[in-house]
Formats: C-alpha cells, sequence, structure tokens
C-alpha cells in the first residue's frame, strides 16, 4: 500500500471540500446577510477578494488537520471515530474563522454572528465528512474483502499462534492483516505454526526479518510461559522500529480493561501504542521551546555576564564546556554549559560527579546547586537539539552501561533531552549508573504520560528547587 499517495487522496478531497463550503458560505453571506445590511440584493462577484478567501481558508484547514494528526495512518480508520474528529476539527477551524475573518464583518444585527457561525459549521462538517465517508467506506470495503492490507508477522509458533492465525484467517471480513510469515518463541521445537504459514527465524531475529519483509504490524502471541522473559526484551529490541505491535491478551489483561475494540471484526488484542502526543501538541511544544529560549537568552544576559566572569576568575581554562551527548533517535549532539570543573577533569576517563567532588570549582559549586551551569543549553533548545523539559541526555559512554541494565532505556531516545525533566526533579544528579537506572523510572513515566501540562509541572517542580537552592 502506497501510504503517500492515500494521503494526498485525502488532502485533495479535503481541499475540495474546504473551498466548496466556502464557496457555499460566500455565497449564504452575499444572498442573506449583505442584502440586510445594505438594503438591496447585492451582486455575487468573484473578485479578488474571494479568491484570495478560497485559497487563505482551503490552507487554514489543510494546516489544521495536519496539526490535529488527521493525516497519520491513513489506512487505519474508523468511520465513527471519523465522525467526531470532523466534528471537532470543524467546530475548532470554525471558531477560528469567525474570529478571524467574520467578527469584524458589518451586519445588520448580533443575530447574524450566530447565523453565519452555525451556517458555515454546518456546511463545512456536512461537505467535509461527505467526502471523506465515501472515500474511507471504499478503503474500509477493499480491506474487508482482503484486497489490500497490512505486511504482518506472528511471533510465537504454538498454540496461542495457532489460535490468533485462525481467528484472522477465518473471520468473515478481515481486520487488515495480510500474514507473511511468523518467527518462534522460545521454545525451538513448537513451531505448530509451520503447517500454516513460512518459518522465518527466531525471535532473536525479529528486527532483521521485519526490516527484509518490510513488516508493518507485529503480532506477539507467546505463551504465558514465555511472556515474562522474552515480552519486555521483545518490545524494547523494536524501539524505534517503523512498526504497528499488538500482544495477544490473557484474561487478566482483558478483565483490566487492556484490550480495546477498534473494530467488530478485529481480535481482541492489546496495542502497544507510540505516540506520545498529538501532532499539535509537538508543534507548540517546540515553538514554546523557541519562544522561551529567546526571552532567556535575552533577559537572563546579566546572570551569563557574571557567571563568564566568575568561571574566569574561578580557576583556568574555557569559559563553556561541550560534551557528546545522546539525542532523539540516538543521534549524538554536543552539549553545551558553563565549565564547572578544573579544566582536565577526566584525564582518567570518564567519571560521574559526587557532591562532594574535588574536581569542581567553589564558583562551579554554586552554580550547580542554582542551575546557573545549565543555562547556556538554551541556546540547544533553540536549534533543536534539545527540548525545555524533557530527560536528561546521557553521555553514550554510561548509556551503554544504563541498557545492559535496563535495556527500556531505548525509549528515552524517543523524545528530545530537556534542560530539566521528571527526572532531575525527583531523583536529582546521579553519581553512579545504578543512580541513574532508578532515576530513569521518572523519565520512562513522564514520556508514557507526555503532556504539555505535565511539563508546566516539571517547570514549576524545577523552579521552585532552583529558588530553594536545591540543585545539587
Amino acid at each position: 500500500m502506497n501510504r503517500k499517495i492515500q494521503r494526498l487522496k485525502y488532502i485533495l478531497l479535503d481541499s475540495l471540500s474546504a473551498a466548496t463550503a466556502w464557496f457555499l458560505f460566500f455565497t449564504y453571506r452575499k444572498e442573506v446577510v449583505e442584502p440586510q445590511v445594505f438594503g438591496a440584493d447585492v451582486v455575487l462577484l468573484f473578485n479578488n477578494r474571494f479568491w484570495l478567501g478560497i485559497v487563505s481558508v482551503t490552507i487554514f484547514w489543510l494546516v489544521l488537520y495536519t496539526l490535529l494528526g488527521y493525516y497519520e495512518n491513513v489506512y487505519r480508520r474508523s468511520r465513527l471515530i471519523e465522525l467526531g474528529q470532523t466534528l471537532l476539527q470543524s467546530l475548532i477551524g470554525v471558531l477560528v474563522i469567525f474570529f478571524v475573518a467574520i467578527l469584524d464583518d458589518f451586519i445588520p444585527s448580533y443575530k447574524n454572528y450566530y447565523s453565519s457561525i452555525a451556517t458555515l459549521f454546518v456546511i463545512h462538517f456536512v461537505v467535509t465528512y461527505t467526502f471523506r465517508y465515501i472515500f474511507t467506506s471504499r478503503t474500509v470495503h477493499r480491506i474487508h474483502k482482503r484486497e489490500i492490507g497490512f505486511k504482518t508477522l506472528i511471533v510465537g509458533g504454538a498454540d496461542s499462534a495457532v489460535t490468533m492465525y485462525r481467528n484472522l484467517t477465518e473471520s468473515r471480513k478481515s481486520g487488515g492483516n495480510l500474514i507473511i510469515g511468523f518467527v518462534n518463541g522460545m521454545d525451538e521445537k513448537g513451531c505448530k505454526l509451520k503447517a500454516h504459514i513460512p518459518y522465518l527465524g527466531s525471535y532473536k531475529d525479529l528486527r532483521a526479518v521485519i526490516q527484509s519483509k518490510n513488516i508493518e504490524e507485529v503480532l506477539i502471541a507467546i505463551e504465558r510461559s514465555e511472556q515474562n522473559q522474552i515480552l519486555e526484551g521483545i518490545i524494547n529490541d523494536l524501539e524505534g522500529v517503523d512498526v504497528l505491535i499488538k500482544v495477544k491478551p490473557n484474561n487478566y489483561d482483558i478483565l483490566a480493561g487492556k484490550v480495546k475494540m477498534k473494530s467488530m471484526f478485529d481480535v481482541p488484542l492489546i496495542e502497544i501504542k507510540h505516540d506520545l502526543m498529538y501532532v499539535w501538541q509537538f508543534v507548540l511544544k517546540r515553538i514554546i521551546d523557541i519562544v522561551v529560549s529567546v526571552i532567556a537568552l535575552l533577559l537572563l544576559s546579566p546572570v551569563y555576564l557574571l557567571a563568564i566572569i566568575f568561571v574566569k576568575i574561578g580557576s583556568k581554562g574555557p569559559i563553556f564546556f561541550y560534551q557528546e551527548r545522546i539525542g532523539i533517535y540516538g543521534e549524538l549532539f554536543k552539549i553545551i554549559k558553563f565549565r564547572s570543573m578544573y579544566v582536565d577533569a577526566e584525564k582518567n576517563g570518564p567519571q560521574l560527579s559526587s557532591d562532594d567532588d574535588p574536581r569542581i570549582t567553589k564558583w562551579g559549586s554554586v552554580m550547580r546547586r542554582y542551575r546557573i551551569d545549565e543555562l547556556p543549553q538554551f541556546w540547544n533548545v533553540l536549534v533543536g537539539d534539545m527540548s525545555i523539559v524533557g530527560p536528561r541526555p546521557e553521555r553514550e559512554f554510561y548509556a551503554k552501561q544504563i541498557i545492559e541494565k535496563a535495556p527500556y532505556y531505548k525509549h528515552v531516545q524517543r523524545v528530545k533531552p530537556g534542560i530539566t525533566s521528571w527526572g532531575m526533579v525527583k531523583f536529582g544528579y546521579a553519581s553512579t549508573v545504578d543512580e541513574m537506572v532508578d532515576r530513569l523510572r521518572y523519565d520512562i513515566i513522564y514520556i508514557e504520560n507526555m503532556s504539555l501540562f505535565n511539563d508546566l509541572k516539571v517547570l514549576i517542580y524545577t523552579f521552585k528547587i532552583v529558588f530553594q537552592g536545591r540543585g545539587k
């Protein structure tokens, strides 16, 4: 399936819908509202203002849909969910258009505001959802008939996997899974699924199989005896791989409410979601990062100047300290700080700092207590290497040690590292790898509950710690 073509079709349909709805609303304004203002019928003129409006409004709707994540997962659509999405998107968009383009119009009565906004909402929603419903229904119909689907790999080869395979293939209507083959679990001999589909290797080869076969969906159906031993390892190993992961639930999972049905034709599965926030929230988070960083670099310039003077007076060496850290998706970048240690502090190799570390200068100790040494990182945020709030970036040397003890460390690389984090707020600086692992738990909790509201909470607690001088 070509997702780019499918996405382009939705964009073209939404463009046509937006233009059609605006044309109908423009006609309504010219034929109903304006004659009441000017006392005579107004001729409908498709002048430059009309064409400017239709182009700008169409672009606005496309940008809004993109920010709200509508063009993601273009093949995995539920018409009922899409109904709710279109209602919400139409409401948000119409309110914005009303306050930007309609509120200052000449009107005979304030009641025309209500009629205008209601008319625009109804027209836009009906036209947009009609186009979407027809196109989505066609796609869903093709999926149910197994004409198109997602290349799927099953993990597990014993009874549980065989049951899943039969449920998927014997269903009257397909849920979209085109099963390519399977990899077995821990039991090398228990490959009963070989009688039905190709055997592609062991679960240890999972990542390579996904890449070689262009797998889009992974269904995990290992036996209960294997789950505690290999399930976490499989999910950690697939971190960063662009596949949808679903796990066959046990009775406890079902009773605990972890199993969510998206379609009556789907096999009950637990979906391992990697979406952290809506697209618009990530965009807004980036905008906030840029705005706050610019303001901080300007307003805190006296603090920067004093820090530069005291660093220079306190000990010989450069003012700034640069060090390679691991960023989003495992990419390396150079973090910048005010130097708080003596030169050649790591001449004997990488070392973690402690409260009474003799390598820290007197002024460096003060900077660390009030987190002043971290202030230059607003530049890292401004250029896009970091965010204001996010897991603290580690050095590659220590990251490898953390992964040996906590393989789930890879999950923090799903987001940009931050100047401050929930781990820093709750735990503080770590002086050993074990403490890094303990702090990591808080960062994982933050990522799995990531939101702009939680970012605000982290910032509030950070300010409290800084003002109290508890930064160390």
